[in-house]
């Protein structure tokens, strides 16, 4: 590409708006307009349909055999651990859109407001949850910020991250209104080329009621009106705008204990500590990572494959057992993915629960923790019904957090019923899926695959 052919770049915003479909659109009027007098069309989203892969997929326009997301987290092999959600940048293989980007314009800007994968990237300005890990074990709400002055001055106009909004029992408007207000303050101040804006809202309440549940249409009108300011903003600034999501959640009503199933065939391991039992994944003959719909089973030995298939043969709730040859066709033939790839059934998904008492639980099987659970826990956005006493225990630990003293917030149920909203499988029908929305008109004329959006934005931009 000549350089010297290249104007100033046309300035975007790009929202992953993360849960957005048709249907809910319908009910949010401001972003319906913007789709009205612009363009839009579904979105072909890839294998796992979670966060980390889609996102990853969006910047680099490869799947995940390509930038080895495999989805929001995966097992470690070399270091014989399983871990979702880190935060560096390298692990995300691939050229990402701001590489492309300064390809043809040196000195193309962007900022990154809560992106997955943020931290350590080579983009402008960074804001990233990122709580601070004290040395007594508290943990309290804060962000990562890239220029580092960037942290204060949003916390000071903004207050600090509220990390507990952002996920949990308390998740809720107030984290998508803190977005929204630093990516509003980031463009004024800062102008970058390309704004990347993650607005998590309609995660919450499609997991926990479904999507189809009038809360859940609400917090669509509700996420709207927070989003009009930015979008008014961009309008009058000449930004062009594009919304985008990850997935669509659709209606789940069965979870499935893949990993007890493997449990009681003999494959998967635990060691015990203090009468609480872990998943030992080092010398487990098989074991999976739940992240949704999708499970990545990791089989130790390949003599152990057919008797690991023949423990989930009958499992109720599995959908497809995916091999080598069924990764490949769906793009996830990636060494960092499981011997086998279990996908639900449409209304299921996958616990990651391994026990087979809950008296034996581990601790943090009732606390919102992240990264201590061997695969992904909708029910973190419950409070225990069961536990008649559990928002005085809520009480109490928020007291002995406001005196600085280490707590537990342990009040995440056991059972994992109520969850009634999932993703993670590819959409049966463009109704439940995702879309792009952009306000320029004709910009998209079709159906959109997610490794086609690198290309998209390029052209928008005025590189193509």
């Amino acid at each position: 590409m000549n350089v010297a052919n290249v104007a100033q770049p046309n300035p975007l915003l790009v929202l992953d708006v993360v849960g957005l479909t048709p249907q809910l659109l319908a009910h949010m009027p401001r972003l319906k307009a913007l789709a009205r007098s612009g363009s839009h069309a579904p979105l072909t989203t890839v294998l796992p349909a979670v966060t980390c892969a889609a996102q990853s997929t969006f910047l680099t326009g490869t799947t995940p055999a390509g930038h080895g997301i495999v989805g929001n987290g995966w097992y470690f092999r070399d270091l014989g651990e399983v871990l979702l959600w880190r935060q560096h940048n390298g692990l995300v293989g691939g050229d990402k859109i701001w590489d492309a980007a300064r390809r043809a314009h040196p000195g193309y800007t962007v900022a990154n407001i809560c992106w997955w994968y943020a931290m350590g990237a080579d983009t402008d300005l960074t804001v990233t949850p990122r709580p601070v890990y004290y040395a007594d074990g508290r943990k309290e709400p804060d962000c990562y910020t890239r220029p580092p002055a960037l942290h204060d001055e949003l916390t000071e106009k903004f207050g600090t991250f509220p990390l507990f909004h952002f996920w949990g029992p308390g998740a809720d408007i107030v984290s998508s209104r803190w977005i929204v207000d630093a990516t509003r303050h980031i463009i004024a101040t800062r102008h970058p080329d390309l704004t990347l804006c993650y607005l998590p809202h309609l995660d919450y309440d499609l997991q926990r009621y479904g999507p189809d549940d009038p809360r859940s249409t609400r917090a669509a009108a509700d996420l709207d009106a927070v989003m009009a300011p930015l979008l008014d903003d961009a309008e009058a600034e000449g930004r062009t705008v594009v919304a985008l999501s990850e997935y669509g959640i659709t209606r789940v009503s069965r979870p499935v204990d893949i990993n007890r199933a493997l449990r009681r065939a003999g494959l998967l391991e635990v060691h015990t500590q203090d009468g609480m039992e872990y998943l030992d994944p080092m010398v487990s003959r098989a074991f999976a990572v739940a992240d949704h719909q999708l499970a990545h089973i990791y089989v130790r030995r390949p003599e152990d494959l057919d008797v690991t298939r023949e423990a989930l043969h009958d499992l109720a709730g599995i959908d497809r057992l995916l091999d080598d040859e069924g990764k490949k066709e769906h793009g996830l033939d990636h060494p960092r993915s499981g011997e086998l790839v279990a996908i639900a059934e449409p209304d299921a998904w996958f616990t990651y629960y391994y026990w087979l008492d809950d008296d034996r639980a581990p601790d943090f099987a009732q606390l919102v923790e992240i990264h201590r659970k061997p695969g992904y826990d909708p029910v973190e956005l419950f409070m225990d019904p069961l536990d008649p006493y559990v928002r005085v225990k809520a009480a109490k630990a928020l007291a002995r957090k406001k005196l600085g003293m280490r707590y537990r917030m342990a009040v995440v149920p056991l059972d994992p019923s109520p969850v009634r909203g999932s993703h993670g499988r590819l959409p049966e029908r463009d109704e439940d899926g995702p879309l792009i929305l952009c306000s320029t008109p004709h910009a998209v004329t079709g159906r959109l695959a997610a490794t086609e959006v690198k290309s998209l934005l390029l052209r928008l931009a005025g590189f193509g």
